[in-house]
């Protein structure tokens, strides 16, 4: 059997998804490449190669297209550099083509009679002035667009860098004939203004493909740095990646677990939330799993390794994260889909009229020439190159003033076509937070002995713990001092309160401690159980003898039950796929109404259950706030993310509801779909400008200072469209 290996490119000189696609195509037919995958967003190539190849090949390959490439060096410091530098430089080329720019912007106004009492000063007029602003931003500035063009031309195919520097170059070419023969009509502003344009959309996109490596960065910063080891019956401390297989390792109170491994002395309770998904701590004792990167509770552990390095179950969620990114929306492309016919078709258009021209009059030559450069002129992708950032710039800012932020433009076009939302529970639909929500005891008054049982629970770090002593204060009691309190991890808590012992916990905590719990309370509490909901026992005896259960649950978010019914009102279906037990999830399910849900689910199964969807030809989001949910959030159509979850959730996630309230999903898909339908308008107007001007043109009824004045005018209406979005009703 011919044996695999995996390789990882670093790309260099990527401007457009359309780039991404010819390296993986390129690569995909090099010799021994069995599966290319280009990652835009990463700026890198996964290949699967026959084991004998020479990752040289594959350099070439993406040479000979135009592009460099080299064997990534795994280091996440110099990937995030190189980000930041391709945003630091776009960011300054941005703005001094703005800079130089602003002038001519102010000269267009010269071509708006309603604007005419402005004050033009003559030295801005001066053609030479203009040509010394203008030159800088077309041959430097824009000189990643013919370079683009000339990468696109040379794979065969035609994209939006063609136009740009077709339009562009001829608008220039034109003001220099005209500048240099003394006719009437400089259009230098033309060509300025489209390059700055365009430039910022290339930094704003620089800075979206740069955040996208700190999702990566935050998932393995998860991993601690040290981990103390038994070597030679002596304990010392090591660099974490030196652990190996059969270590045995101590875990202190709140340290991170370094790897996975077993527990072989010890019992505490682990928050596996970023993990797992589970909402409350588990208790772990001997023989217990414990995973890499989860956060050790109040008691001390040993541990032995059983899994390092890429084989732990954190290192097989930051490979899911890195595969699952990068996708694109096809709205992005459809501009240049437009242009890979466009362009011929003005091209051939110009060429015609040029030598039709002729032949009705050899002698004008100038007569003909104005002609073809008017169609040109007219051609020029203004309103095309604008039809889509102007409105994708307008719907975010919008939905940055609900509370609502998209990390790209891909995702305000993507959330206007899902069908269903997959939820995870514990913070995304719930609070996140345990809480009392039902106590039975065999005293008179419940209160007394809760607040009997917070006396000794203060000194317990647990969240069980805090949610009883947060409950016994809302409702006013007085929480007394208890003395003699022993924490016992991973069981419960004991301690005197006056002349009462008072002892809590879990039952088989209590059951140890010699004290069984009344069937009929049992008996009262086994709904609760059934439920989903955690109990903690409690006994006080001495002065008084009695029982106390209490039964703990993550509530609802005020918001979730009017999200689920909005989101259900515009069409998409509600599920929840979630890492807590069954009967949690289906109370949470039931209270919203929600008919599909899972539960019990690993990070690797909910990716696969939102994959599965996708491959029925389902968009599908996927809306959470854990480290669990980082890679379901990037494998679905949609991430959202809530803004005070982990920051692995929201650097994955597409979009981040800032309140973490679910209420603003459906402004999101609201403002999506508003955001969609007015590029499509953008897109009508701007080519019906063209579909019109161009026989005019053509026709020699067009003069070149009028085919820019119109070519300005489709600008004016894309953006005067775009604008409209700031009005639309949510």
């Amino acid at each position: 059997m011919n044996e695999k290996k995996e390789l990882t490119l670093d790309l260099f000189g990527m401007t457009c998804a359309n780039c991404a696609m010819r390296i993986q195509r390129g690569l995909g037919s090099a010799a021994g490449v069995e599966e290319a995958r280009v990652n835009f967003a990463r700026e890198t190539a996964f290949v699967r190669v026959d084991a004998g190849t020479d990752p040289r090949g594959l350099i070439e390959a993406v040479e000979k297209l135009g592009y460099t490439a080299a064997i990534s060096s795994g280091n996440q410091r110099s990937t995030d550099e190189k980000h930041r530098q391709a945003a630091t430089k776009m960011r300054n080329r941005f703005l001094i083509s703005a800079l130089l720019s602003l002038p001519l912007i102010y000269t267009m106004v010269g071509h708006f009679r309603a604007l005419a009492f402005l004050p033009m000063p003559h030295w801005i007029m001066d053609p030479w002035v203009q040509f010394l602003l203008a030159t800088p931003v077309q041959f430097w500035i824009g000189f990643p667009f013919y370079n683009g063009a000339y990468r696109s031309i040379k794979n065969g195919a035609a994209n939006m860098d063609v136009l740009v520097a077709l339009g562009t170059s001829a608008a220039f070419g034109y003001s220099l004939y005209s500048m240099f023969t003394g006719k009437a009509g400089l259009y230098f502003e033309t060509s300025a203004v489209l390059i700055t344009f365009l430039v910022g959309g290339k930094w704003l996109e620089a800075i979206a493909r740069g955040r996208s490596s700190e999702a990566i960065r935050s998932l393995l910063n998860l991993k601690p740095e040290r981990a103390t080891v038994k070597r030679e019956n002596e304990w010392i401390e090591i660099p974490a990646e030196f652990v190996r297989v059969g270590d045995t390792i101590l875990v202190r109170p709140g340290e991170k677990i370094p790897t996975d491994a077993i527990v072989s002395e010890g019992s505490s309770a682990i928050d596996e939330s970023m993990l797992t998904g589970e909402s409350l701590p588990i208790e772990k004792a001997v023989g217990s799993t414990v995973l890499g990167g989860t956060v050790n509770g109040t008691g001390s552990l040993t541990v032995r390794a059983t899994a390092t390095g890429d084989q732990t179950v954190l290192a097989s969620i930051v490979k899911i994260v890195e595969e699952a990114q990068g996708s694109h929306a096809p709205l992005q492309r459809v501009a240049d889909r437009i242009s890979s016919v466009f362009v011929p078709t003005v091209i051939v258009a110009s060429i015609l009229t040029l030598v039709a021209w002729l032949l009705i009059d050899v002698d004008n030559v100038s007569r003909a020439l104005e002609n073809a450069i008017a169609v040109i002129v007219i051609a020029c992708p203004c309103a095309l190159g604008l039809a889509t950032p102007v409105s994708l710039l307008v719907g975010t800012g919008r939905a940055a003033s609900l509370g609502i932020l998209f990390r790209n433009a891909e995702a305000l076009e993507a959330v206007a076509t899902l069908e269903q939302i997959a939820f995870d529970k514990t913070g995304t639909l719930t609070e996140g937070k345990p809480r009392v929500s039902l106590i039975h005891s065999t005293a008179a008054a419940d209160d007394a002995v809760l607040g009997a049982v917070a006396a000794v629970e203060t000194r317990s770090e647990h969240p069980l713990a805090t949610a009883i002593v947060n409950e016994a204060k809302r409702r006013g009691i007085e929480i007394g001092k208890a003395t003699d309190v022993q924490v016992e991890p991973g069981g419960g808590v004991r301690g005197r309160l006056g002349d009462s012992l008072v002892i809590a916990g879990n039952l088989r905590f209590l059951t140890e401690s010699g004290a069984t719990p009344p069937e009929d309370l049992v008996s009262r509490m086994s709904s609760a159980e059934g439920e989903g909901r955690t109990i903690v026992w409690a006994r006080i005896w001495g002065t008084y003898d009695h029982w106390v259960a209490i039964a703990l649950e993550d509530s609802l978010k005020e918001s979730s039950v009017h999200a689920v019914e909005r989101l259900k009102q515009l069409g998409i279906a509600p599920l929840i796929l979630s890492g807590d037990n069954l009967p949690t999830v289906g109370r949470i399910a039931n209270a919203l109404g929600i008919a599909n849900f899972s539960a019990s689910l690993s990070p690797a199964n909910k990716v696969k259950k939102v994959a599965d969807l996708r491959q029925q030809g389902i968009r599908i989001g996927m809306a959470g706030d854990g480290i669990n949910d980082a890679p379901a959030l990037a494998a679905a159509t949609v991430g959202f993310a809530m803004g005070n979850g982990t920051d692995v959730a929201k650097q994955t996630a597409q979009v981040i509801l800032v309140k973490g309230d679910l209420a603003r999903m459906a402004d999101a898909i609201a403002v999506g779909r508003a955001t969609v339908h007015n590029i499509r308008q953008n897109f009508f107007w701007a080519l019906l400008y063209n579909g019109l001007g161009i026989p005019v043109a053509a026709l020699g009824f067009l003069a070149p200072w009028i085919a820019g004045a119109a070519m300005a005018m489709s600008s004016v209406s894309v953006i005067l469209n775009a604008l409209r979005l700031k009005r639309v009703r949510i």
